[in-house]
């Protein structure tokens, strides 16, 4: 597993593993030309799922279980504890499977406004050779990070992509309606998105939010492809080729879902305006890993100034669009263009 997620990382960072086309860029957000607002008393904060955030964003799940993601992950929690944001983190199965701890635990020394614990959803019901985790796990996970609310992430794409992935879904929603009664989870995707029908089944089974995790970020059947590569996997090659670009665009989604759940944009979230425009279309915030992770890789400095730059450009945008505070930002026009318009007029 160790060597997986080493895998996961330095594909990430080194080879394309994203769409070229940037769905977020077909929201275009309606011009105030007369604002009538002060950009430095604009009020940027947010309460996502119940804690308040300088400005509403979330660096979303990008590692932990190997050596090297400790230092990821202090970077990353050192900038979102002074810049006042979410993070996520990723998987936890390697601390739960008392693989690594370490690389995990090290948020804890940093005071974050919103933390999210994550354990997927395959992990939730019995595999092929592995027993499901037990409630007891899920409780140990959340502990070893102080995680205010647990991610239960849907990765299927990723798991009929890799030689070692568990393939069976059947349990999942029974699992998750069961660990929402004692846990507070969300649910996210971890890259293709999240359709209306599977907000449908999501509503009322008592999570406290959604993640879409949309296409248009990081594609987990390419980075798959690309360890399948290196492998001299044909077959598992050629699936990763083949679902590439699977999934339901990130825009798309939030546009889609119908639900009164509070969800989080993510999906190939590239800068401020991006996130303005998701806040536009209905999320409580955005989030990003891809964004992130080579200044994650490089110094906590170099999270803070991406972070900064994120929310200097969503100020901006604020400041175009009149909007005073992320309440008024919400309720800002917008129009919709390219192929996200041609999937909506398709839904």
């Amino acid at each position: 597993m160790k060597e997986r997620k080493a895998d996961h990382i330095e594909i990430c960072a080194n080879e394309n593993v994203s769409q070229n086309y940037c769905y977020w860029d077909d929201i275009k957000l309606i011009h105030e030309a007369l604002p009538e607002t002060n950009a430095d008393s604009i009020d940027m904060s947010s309460v996502v799922l119940g804690k308040k955030l300088s400005f509403p964003f979330i660096v979303t799940a990008i590692t932990g279980g190997f050596a090297g993601a400790k230092k990821i992950n202090a970077n990353i929690a050192e900038a979102c504890a002074e810049l006042g944001v979410g993070m996520g983190i990723g998987s936890q199965r390697a601390a739960v499977e008392n693989i690594d701890k370490e690389s995990y635990a090290v948020i804890k020394n940093y005071d974050i406004p919103l933390v999210i614990g994550n354990i997927g959803a395959p992990q939730l019901v019995k595999q092929k050779k592995k027993n499901a985790f037990t409630d007891d796990m899920i409780k140990d996970a959340m502990e070893l990070i102080d995680a205010d609310v647990m991610a239960i992430h849907l990765n299927f794409l990723q798991e009929v992509t890799q030689p070692e992935g568990d393939t069976n879904s059947c349990g999942c929603l029974d699992a998750i309606r069961r660990l929402a009664k004692e846990f507070p989870i969300i649910v996210k995707e971890t890259g293709a998105g999240i359709s209306s029908a599977t907000a449908k089944k999501l509503n009322g089974i008592g999570i406290k939010g959604i993640d879409i995790a949309g296409m248009g970020g990081t594609s987990f059947a390419a980075v798959e492809m690309h360890r399948a590569i290196a492998k001299k996997d044909d077959v598992r090659a050629s699936i990763g080729r083949t679902f590439f670009d699977w999934g339901i665009p990130a825009p798309v989604s939030l546009m889609a879902l119908n639900t009164d759940l509070p969800v989080i944009a993510s999906g190939g979230i590239k800068n401020g305006s991006h996130v303005a425009s998701s806040l536009a279309l209905g999320a409580c915030c955005a989030g990003s890993a891809d964004m992130i992770l080579k200044d994650a890789m490089t110094s906590a400095d170099a999270v803070k100034k991406r972070l900064i730059t994120v929310r200097e450009e969503l100020r901006a945008a604020m400041m175009l669009t009149g909007s005073g505070n992320v309440a008024s930002l919400m309720n800002a026009g917008y129009v919709v263009l390219g192929r996200t318009k041609e999937w909506m007029d398709q839904l």
